[in-house]
């Protein structure tokens, strides 16, 4: 496919931006850094700039497609490009340029006619990881029916720009899937960090223990530019165990004693569960931490 990646410079995007391209994709990083990634192109260009992202889904990836003639349309649009976290900027920016952004690029891709939207949504939608205060979530595990409420500007945006995608997937009819990213976690991270999750546990207790190796992630993210006639769709998007060494039964009876289990879960589910990306867009986990470092309970 002919993708446009918004954000492929970032933590997350350069790895599926890279698991993109080895799978056969053409990929048009547009970021406001470049990438400069062997045989994937580089725009500059700014997602609050409604004019930039028309612009940007009407030119060519590199020199090779001017041959061509007029640009071919683009397949694809995949869209990571935001401030990545709460307290990076001030709430109100943070806020703008999520929403505003998402809006752009949803809208020119909707009016260029392209019929396969990715957005990037959050884990911190659920309303737990951002919260002021130590909060519960309301029942576990959290899966994509929950409602979710969150109080931040970040967690809020991502909230609003899934009702944006929402609302422009009715009014086209293209498939427009939000995936709620969890924590992501990049190869050389499993030694660096892991080791003081399982020290001290309650350090993942506000993103309910669950990650997303970034590698998995771009797995993800081709299995839902595959999978057509969904429509509007929300995915969690997360690996298949919990972060931490500890068991459920542990986790639950120390860090959420109170809050209910909507159904049984295994001794290191993720509490953030990704069963529906396993039954609907056939997801196999290929790196789960314990390939790249010990569990210490073994």
């Amino acid at each position: 496919m002919r993708v446009l990646f918004t954000g492929g410079s970032g933590k997350a995007g350069k790895h599926v931006v890279a698991y993109l391209a080895a799978q056969g994709h053409k990929v048009l990083n547009v970021d406001r850094v470049p990438l400069r990634m062997a045989g994937v192109g580089d725009l500059v260009a700014d997602i609050t700039d409604a004019g930039q992202m028309f612009n940007a889904m009407v030119t060519h990836i590199d020199g090779a497609e001017l041959d061509g003639g007029a640009p071919p349309k683009f397949d694809a649009v995949v869209h990571f490009a935001a401030i990545p976290a709460l307290m990076l900027q001030p709430d109100n920016e943070t806020y703008r340029v999520n929403v505003i952004g998402t809006y752009n690029v949803i809208e020119a891709a909707v009016k260029l006619g392209i019929k396969k939207i990715i957005i990037a949504s959050s884990e911190t939608t659920y309303g737990v990881c951002f919260s002021d205060g130590i909060v519960d979530p309301k029942v576990l595990p959290l899966e994509e029916d929950y409602d979710i409420d969150p109080m931040d500007s970040y967690g809020m945006s991502k909230k609003v720009n899934e009702a944006t995608a929402r609302s422009f997937q009715r009014r086209s009819g293209a498939d427009i899937y939000a995936l709620r990213i969890g924590n992501v976690i990049e190869p050389h991270e499993y030694r660096d960090r892991f080791p003081g999750f399982f020290a001290d546990p309650g350090q993942r207790r506000r993103i309910t223990f669950s990650y997303i190796d970034a590698r998995d992630l771009g797995q993800i993210v081709d299995l839902a530019l595959k999978k057509d006639g969904l429509g509007w769709q929300v995915f969690n998007a997360c690996n298949d165990t919990n972060s931490v060494c500890q068991s459920n039964q542990e986790l639950l009876a120390r860090f959420f004693p109170k809050v209910p289990l909507s159904r049984p879960v295994k001794a290191h589910e993720s509490l953030l569960s990704n069963r529906k990306i396993r039954e609907v867009l056939g997801f196999k986990e290929q790196h789960n931490w314990r390939n790249y470092i010990d569990d210490p309970t073994v």
